[in-house]
C-alpha cells in the first residue's frame, strides 16, 4: 500500500483547510518540553530523567547522530509495505511500545489508554510489571490487540509463577524479562523531589492484586498499604539474578522469552546459550548506568554475533522515523519506543498516544520511501554512513 502510514501527513494538512492544527505538536523535542509544562516535576522527571549526570541518555542520542542515511534515487519506492513478524507476532511495522511503568502519573487512564491506542493501530503493547492497572484490566482494554508482558523478576518464586500464569491466561504472547533494573540507579531528578511512585502505592496494581503476593501479607493492601508496600520493596528490588536461574522462567512460561538490557556481545551469546527467543539491546533509556555506552553503538556487533540465532530488538533513544530506519539498518528486527508515547499520554490520554504513534509511523514510512526503500527488509548497513 502506498503511503501505508504516511497518509497521516495529508490528514493533518487537510485539517488546515478548515483552520485546524494538530492538537499536539509533531516535533518529538517540542513534545517533551510541552509535557514538562503539563506535568509536575515529580512525574515529568520520573519519565524524562536519567541516571547520574545523564551521560548515557545523551550517548544514546549522540549514537544516532553519528550514523547518517545515504538516500538512493529512482528506486520505485512509491509502493511500500512496512509489515513484518516479530517473535511470531504479525505487526504492521517493526515498532513496539516499550514497557513504561506507572503510567497513571501521566494520565488517569494510564496503561488502559495506551493499550487501546496501540490495539487500534495493531502495534504490540508491552505491559510493565510496574503497571498502574492489573494484568487483566489492561488485557480487556487491549481487546484483540497484540500484547506482551514485561517482568521485573520478583525474589519470591511463588509470586513470579503466579504473575506469569496470570499473564499467559490473559493473552500476553511474549515474556520480556528486564535484567538491568534489579535495583534502582542513582537518579538525581527523582531524588531531588523525593519522588518514587511505588512507595506511594502507585504502579503496584499487579502485585497488590496477585493471590501469591497477597498470601504473604497479614492484611490485604486495601487495609494495610504500608506493609504491602514494604513487601513490594523486599520482593522487587535489591537482588540480582544469575544466568542459571533463567530455567525457572522457562518452566513457567511456554511462549517466547526475550531478555531486555543486553549491552555486551558476550551476554548476547549467553542469552543464545540459555535458549531464549530474543534480546533487546537496551540501556533502559540511560536510566540505570551513568556513563554507559549508547545502545546503538553496540547494536551492530551484537546483531553480527547472534542475529541469526535470536531476534534482536532495540530500544534507548528512539525519537523519530529516521531513528527506526537506522536501528533496523544496523541489525535490529524491530524497535521499542518509550518516552515519546509517554509524553503523548500526558498530553491527551488515548488520543495523545494515538497521535504520537501515528506520527512516528508516518515519519518512518516517509523516511523509508524517501531514502529509496520499499520495506524494512531492504535496509542494511550499507544504507548508512558513520560520521567520524
Amino acid at each position: 500500500m502506498a503511503g501505508q502510514f504516511a497518509g497521516y501527513q495529508n490528514e493533518i494538512y487537510l485539517q488546515g483547510l478548515a483552520g485546524n492544527v494538530p492538537p499536539f505538536t509533531t516535533d518529538p523535542e517540542a513534545l517533551e518540553e510541552s509535557a514538562r509544562e503539563r506535568l509536575g516535576p515529580g512525574p515529568f522527571w520520573y519519565v524524562a530523567g536519567a541516571a547520574g549526570a545523564g551521560a548515557t541518555a545523551r550517548a544514546n542520542r549522540e549514537a544516532f547522530d553519528r550514523w547518517r542515511i545515504v538516500p538512493r534515487m529512482l528506486t520505485d519506492a512509491t509502493e511500500r509495505h512496512l509489515g513484518t513478524t516479530v517473535l511470531g507476532t504479525e505487526v504492521p511495522a517493526p515498532v513496539l511500545l516499550a514497557p513504561v511503568g506507572v503510567q497513571s502519573i501521566l494520565h488517569p487512564d494510564g496503561e488502559l489508554a495506551t493499550a487501546r491506542a496501540a490495539a487500534e493501530l495493531g502495534v504490540p503493547f508491552i505491559l510493565s510489571t510496574a503497571s498502574s492497572h492489573t494484568i487483566e484490566e489492561v488485557a480487556e482494554a487491549a481487546g484483540d490487540g497484540p500484547r506482551w508482558f514485561q517482568l521485573y523478576w520478583p525474589n519470591d518464586p511463588d509470586v513470579t509463577a503466579s504473575i506469569l500464569d496470570r499473564a499467559r491466561k490473559a493473552g500476553y504472547g511474549v515474556l520480556v524479562v528486564t535484567l538491568d533494573t534489579w535495583t534502582l540507579a542513582w537518579r538525581p531528578h527523582d531524588l531531588d523531589q523525593s519522588y518514587l511512585p511505588f512507595i506511594r502505592g502507585v504502579g503496584t496494581a499487579i502485585p497488590f492484586s496477585d493471590p501469591a503476593f497477597r498470601a504473604g501479607l497479614a492484611a490485604p493492601p486495601e487495609e494495610d498499604a504500608p506493609m504491602a508496600i514494604l513487601r513490594w520493596v523486599q520482593l522487587f528490588t535489591g537482588t540480582d539474578k544469575s544466568w542459571d536461574q533463567l530455567s525457572f522462567l522457562r518452566e513457567h512460561w511456554d511462549g517466547p522469552i526475550v531478555l531486555k538490557g543486553i549491552q555486551h556481545v558476550d551476554d548476547a551469546r549467553k542469552a543464545v546459550d540459555a535458549g531464549v527467543s530474543g534480546i533487546v539491546v537496551s540501556n533502559h533509556g540511560g536510566r540505570q548506568v551513568d556513563g554507559a555506552v549508547g545502545s546503538l553503538d553496540v547494536l551492530p556487533e551484537i546483531a553480527d554475533a547472534v542475529g541469526e540465532q535470536v531476534e534482536v530488538l532495540f530500544d534507548s533513544g528512539v525519537r523519530g522515523g529516521a531513528d527506526v530506519v537506522k536501528a533496523l539498518a544496523l541489525g535490529a528486527r524491530a524497535v521499542l519506543v518509550g518516552r515519546p508515547f509517554a509524553y503523548g499520554l500526558a498530553h491527551g490520554g488515548e488520543v495523545g498516544v494515538r497521535h504520537v504513534l501515528r506520527g512516528l509511523l508516518a515519519d518512518f514510512d516517509l523516511t523509508l520511501g524517501l531514502s529509496g526503500h520499499r520495506s524494512p527488509a531492504e535496509l542494511h548497513r550499507g544504507v548508512l554512513r558513520e560520521r567520524r
